[in-house]
């Protein structure tokens, strides 16, 4: 139809008797690429995917989403890197590699800082960690929304560890994060930082002895195959973060970047909750496979033996541990 002056009439018309133009009619067809380095089987990959069908159906099938697990366009660094100059659009990174881009996302890192999931939860939803999840922007990057990695716990091939002196001497992988290397450190491990694709293998060639994650990430790497033990530490609250390169960000219109947001908000807390629901389940499987879970070890010594660690670093980030150990009184 030729777009003339009756056909204006006619369009305001309609508009005026509820008649609206499609509401997603500035949101383009685009494929944003996600990415993680976990396999299929971990929650990241559940997080990706409720992500990708939100999108999906929220902009009417013109944004679409294509996964890339198991660490297939780098590991979480190089993710990160990727997405500050646009070869990766977006994906779920663990916390800890996020600090090496903005130091105080590492305080959310400090061992023995949150006493449960729903404490952490509160603070990073809050002021606090929305606040710091804005620095991101410094860097090239948008942070969407925390996930969750979940409360680490320490699992070795050598022999149950119920005290900080069971530690001594493991060689003990840890994220690339400073605050982890120095935390385990304390303990008298022989804190190693590599990647987790990297990690796996050297736990099969016993190059190392154990590594710190949480429950699901024990499970969904079998690690019960390489690790006779697993300790419940719950040292760190590990949260994860929906991050968006900010190169992907800016070529969205307005009406997509609030479908992006938003989508990436409802998958994380469906990921929040799937992982809590999941754990128990996890463990008791763990335990049918043969590992030796240790629940009763001395985690007051634990805490105690890394006290230095937030002599060393509590100035480094300002102003926000104060602020925290002051919400969660």
């Amino acid at each position: 139809m030729k777009f003339n002056r009756r056909s204006a009439l006619l369009l305001a018309g309609m508009t005026a008797l509820g008649f609206a133009a499609p509401a997603n009619a500035e949101v383009e067809e685009t494929t944003l690429r996600f990415a993680h380095v976990v396999n299929e089987q971990d929650v990241y990959q559940d997080a990706a995917e409720k992500f990708r069908d939100l999108v999906a159906e929220r902009s009417d099938g013109k944004i679409k989403v294509e996964i890339f697990p198991n660490a297939t366009l780098g590991d979480e660094r190089t993710l990160l890197e990727g997405m500050q100059i646009g070869t990766v659009d977006m994906g779920i990174i663990t916390n800890g590699p996020v600090s090496n881009f903005v130091e105080e996302i590492a305080v959310f890192e400090l061992p023995f800082l949150f006493p449960s999931r729903e404490k952490a939860v509160e603070i990073l939803d809050g002021e606090i960690g929305q606040e710091i999840l804005g620095k991101l922007e410094n860097v090239n990057l948008k942070g969407l929304t925390y996930a969750e990695r979940g409360f680490r716990n320490l699992t070795n091939s050598k022999h149950p560890v119920k005290a900080p002196a069971d530690v001594d001497g493991l060689r003990i992988r840890v994220m690339e994060n400073p605050v982890y290397v120095d935390s385990f450190r304390a303990l008298g491990a022989d804190a190693i930082p590599m990647a987790w694709n990297e990690a796996l293998t050297a736990m099969q060639q016993g190059t190392i002895d154990g590594q710190e994650n949480p429950i699901n990430v024990i499970y969904s790497f079998k690690l019960s195959e390489t690790q006779k033990t697993m300790t419940l530490t719950r040292h760190t609250y590990a949260p994860a973060i929906i991050v968006m390169g900010m190169p992907a960000w800016q070529k969205l219109s307005a009406e997509a970047q609030e479908i992006v947001l938003q989508a990436a908000k409802d998958a994380a807390n469906f990921e929040r909750e799937l992982s809590a629901n999941s754990e128990g389940e996890q463990l008791q499987a763990l335990r049918d496979q043969g590992m030796e879970i240790v629940e009763d070890a001395d985690l007051a010594a634990f805490s105690e033996a890394v006290a230095p660690v937030y002599e060393k670093y509590g100035a480094k980030f300002g102003e926000y541990l104060p602020r925290i150990q002051e919400a969660l009184k």
